[in-house]
């Protein structure tokens, strides 16, 4: 038994027991997380070139792939690490710090997601208000009231989780450092702490959910009232990638956090982790320009202009 003030470093949970194994998850590992950097940069970079790409729309995508670069630049390097040279050690400052960036950039990916909601419902519900209501003012101070909830937010969970007397080891069911997991470890009377903050986060994320719902349906009402085919198709359109995003975000995150514990195994809680942390990062970019002409355009413009670079 030991208590926090004792604990030096974290054991988290390894990818593999095998060293043939830990090294193809090292390589999956690395060829997500290129294919993350890449298509994130790119739309980083087409967004922030292409003076077109200047809309309320764009700018907000901008923001999430910001933060699905720092979502996978915060768990992944070291599970990399971890798979290469045989390890499991986490330093303790090293696992706050993992923490809180964790929960920084994946608050900072929904806030903007329940933005973007807003976003499309004034593009098809209220055409006419589009500029007074996102304009670029509005945009600004709606994205940086997102980062800095999104900060306060995981500043405020990582102090009170880390203020918590630990006293049931220091091994972590996860292979980065997260709320659950170090709970587990906390003395049964700490619990209690956190138990607030959790209920006011899922009342919090709740609200943001119900808002995107109230969104779309309003938005699906006013599409079924569009005369042609061709312009419910363009609304369509418009909705569903950032739909799939929100769908394959919340249905991950639901399915670690809230399933039964009784198909609960180490195996199936490491395969869900890296679906909701892992993959989104990767497929946002992917399912935002496959639908959408002009960011594919501009990031063929994009690569175009570095090939002819070199």
């Amino acid at each position: 038994m030991s208590n926090s003030s004792s604990i030096r470093h974290f054991l988290l949970l390894p990818l593999a027991d095998t060293r043939q194994l830990q090294l193809l998850h090292f390589c999956l590992l690395l060829g997500i997380s290129l294919a993350a950097l890449l298509g994130n940069g790119l739309i980083i970079s087409a967004v922030a070139c292409g003076h077109h790409l200047h809309t309320p729309m764009f700018f907000f995508l901008l923001n999430l792939a910001l933060s699905d670069l720092g979502m996978i630049c915060t768990t992944v390097p070291k599970a990399m690490h971890n798979s290469l040279w045989d390890t499991r050690n986490i330093s303790y400052s090293g696992c706050a710090a993992q923490l809180f960036l964790f929960v920084f950039f994946i608050s900072a990916e929904f806030f903007p997601l329940t933005i973007m909601s807003y976003d499309r419902y004034v593009s098809i519900c209220k055409p006419l208000h589009y500029g007074t209501l996102l304009g670029s003012r509005a945009c600004a101070h709606m994205a940086a009231a997102a980062w800095a909830s999104a900060f306060l937010y995981s500043l405020l969970h990582t102090a009170n989780t880390f203020s918590l007397p630990l006293c049931q080891g220091n091994a972590l069911g996860q292979f980065f450092c997260e709320i659950p997991q170090i709970l587990k470890l906390s003395c049964s009377n700490s619990y209690i702490r956190e138990f607030g903050p959790l209920i006011s986060s899922a009342f919090l994320f709740f609200a943001c959910f119900v808002f995107i719902v109230f969104s779309y349906v309003q938005i699906f009402r006013a599409v079924l009232r569009i005369p042609s085919e061709q312009g419910r198709h363009k609304a369509f359109s418009i909705c569903l990638p950032h739909l799939t995003v929100v769908s394959l975000f919340l249905s991950t995150g639901t399915f670690a956090y809230f399933k039964s514990p009784s198909i609960s195994s180490p195996s199936l809680d490491l395969a869900v982790s890296v679906l909701y942390s892992v993959v989104p990062p990767a497929m946002n970019p992917l399912i935002y320009s496959l639908r959408n002409q002009e960011l594919k355009a501009a990031v063929r413009r994009q690569m175009t202009g570095c090939i002819q670079q070199h």
